[in-house]
């Protein structure tokens, strides 16, 4: 798979508000590369790569999300706490203020789409205040053809304004930075933030809205690869639990690391065109895929170099959430085009910091949907202010921030694939073995893919009470061995040496769980309210 070829056309976004004659339209990463190191905005790595530093906001603020409250969203969005409304008045004015400071300011327009597979394309325009942040688009969105762009019609927009702050008390925002979305409209209109990560999530927000209620497809925050018989894995998991590295697997051509769609024809396809991994602990001995990948055309975040310009990836200084965005054709192994067919196997990834969930698990449908709906994993103590002991950390379907929908909308279109496609659902503790964070270890990679490969060789064999043990707190089935992992590491009481230690701790986290879903109970059908832990602490 090869870059487009630069395309020497100009542009005209008069139709946006846009009288700006300092546009610089489909620009090559090379140019946009060149352009930024000018400006002093970011330094070239030994590696080739690009470095920047996206400022005040290094991740995405959730609480600064908004969707435009209109005739298409206010009866089918699940407004709250994630789903913040914004009226339409609002938008308008602030859209007017961002444009007419756009229009002061140099622009980086690009026309990319998003979606592999053909039945479902839709075309984006993203126009930036600044080079890196199109570079970005450019990595991360499917790239059309010379041919392709001749007759382009872009149906969404995204407008990224990094150095346009709002005034809340008179723009309706909760403070500077914003990230909005207007389904009248087609637009994202993003201010206040140069975290690049608002860019790619506000159009794959777009997406978890349009194809189950348009299309009938069920939109995933997950990664997928396709093995050598054309079997398609699909990984569902919060950031830190291992869904980008897992589904980069030599053995295994790449579909995609985040966003899917899985649709009525029993396919997988990817939304993006790139991949956005996080480089925290980077090594090419644990991860040479992506490690290989930072390369010229990838673009470094918040990471610290040195003068001669290497990359230190242990630190954290700046930000734990230090990333790396490039092109999925800086990987090797991938699938082209990015669709896989015939779904086998679901990994659900967790990072149990209490050191109770079994390393690997089966699930029933009826379980996959409720641990879907919680979206686990959990926070470990010394992230935050007085945090002495982890802390459960649950975000629905394994990406709320992203969903426009009820969580039980995507859980219910789940459950009846798993059931159309007879695909096998497993629950992988990335986490931590022998006791929580600060007594236990993680659990180590090593042994994390044997039990991934395990699955996908068909070498856990049958459910069978010889085969597997059921957890007497979670009721999930535990395999009694696999190959490449030693069987007391499969049994995670059995790694403590502590039974009563073990149970309070278990018990606790089931109760976390409960108390989690008491939130959607009422929403969630009597097949999805069995699939959660039976009992409480004692």
């Amino acid at each position: 798979m090869n870059a487009s070829s630069p395309v020497t056309k100009s542009i005209s976004l008069e139709g946006y508000g846009i009288e700006n004659d300092r546009i610089n339209y489909q620009l090559t990463p090379a140019e946009l590369h060149d352009i930024t190191v000018a400006k002093k905005m970011g330094k070239e790595a030994t590696s080739g790569a690009l470095a920047v530093n996206t400022g005040e906001f290094t991740g995405r603020s959730p609480k600064d999300r908004f969707i435009v409250e209109d005739e298409i969203s206010k009866d089918r969005v699940w407004w709250g706490e994630i789903n913040i409304p914004f009226t339409p008045e609002k938008f308008q004015k602030l859209y007017d203020k961002v444009i007419s400071y756009l229009n002061t300011q140099e622009l980086y327009a690009r026309d990319c789409y998003v979606c592999a597979d053909a039945d479902y394309r839709m075309n984006v325009r993203v126009i930036n205040e600044y080079p890196w942040s199109n570079m970005f688009a450019y990595n991360m969105f499917l790239r059309p053809t010379e041919d392709e762009l001749k007759d382009f019609e872009a149906e969404w927009t995204v407008i990224n304004a990094p150095g346009f702050k709002a005034d809340p008390a008179v723009d309706g925002t909760r403070q500077h930075n914003f990230a909005i979305l207007n389904f009248t409209k087609k637009i994202v209109l993003i201010g206040g933030t140069g975290y690049t990560g608002e860019i790619k999530k506000g159009i794959f927000s777009a997406l978890n809205f349009i194809l189950p209620v348009f299309k009938n497809t069920l939109p995933m925050h997950c990664s997928a690869n396709v093995g050598k018989d054309g079997d398609t894995a699909i990984f569902f998991g919060l950031s830190g639990t291992g869904k980008t590295t897992l589904s980069t697997d030599p053995h295994r051509k790449l579909v995609g690391d985040d966003e899917h769609g899985w649709t009525k024809e029993n396919t997988v396809f990817n939304f993006e065109g790139g991949c956005y991994a996080k480089v925290i602990d980077l090594s090419a001995e644990k991860e040479p895929e992506i490690h290989a990948a930072i390369k010229k055309g990838a673009i470094l975040e918040n990471v610290i170099m040195d003068g001669d310009g290497v990359v230190d990836f242990k630190d954290t200084s700046i930000t734990q959430n230090t990333r790396v965005s490039y092109p999925i054709y800086h990987i090797d192994n991938v699938q082209q085009p990015s669709i896989g067919k015939d779904p086998k196997h679901i990994f659900f990834l967790t990072a149990d910091a209490f050191g109770v969930l079994p390393p690997i698990s089966k699930l029933t449908p009826s379980q996959a949907a409720y641990h879907f709906i919680s979206g686990y994993t959990a926070k470990v103590a010394g992230t935050e202010a007085g945090v002495v002991e982890p802390i459960p950390s649950f975000s629905a379907c394994f990406g709320a921030p992203f969903m426009p929908l009820h969580p039980t909308k995507y859980a219910e279109m789940l459950s009846k694939k798993m059931k159309e496609s007879g695909v096998n659902v497993w629950l992988v503790n990335t986490g931590w073995t022998g006791g929580p964070y600060g007594v236990g270890t993680r659990m180590k990679l090593a042994y994390t893919r044997a039990m991934i490969h395990a699955v996908l060789n068909g070498d856990l064999g049958l459910y069978t009470y010889d085969t597997y043990h059921l957890h007497s707190v979670f009721g999930v089935a535990q395999p009694r061995q696999c190959p490449g992992v030693p069987t007391s590491v499969l049994s995670p009481r059995a790694t403590w040496n502590n039974d009563e230690a073990y149970y309070k701790t278990a018990f606790k986290l089931s109760n976390a769980f409960r108390e989690n879903f008491k939130r959607f109970e009422s929403y969630a059908n009597e097949e999805i309210r069995r699939g959660g832990p039976q009992r409480y602490a004692f």
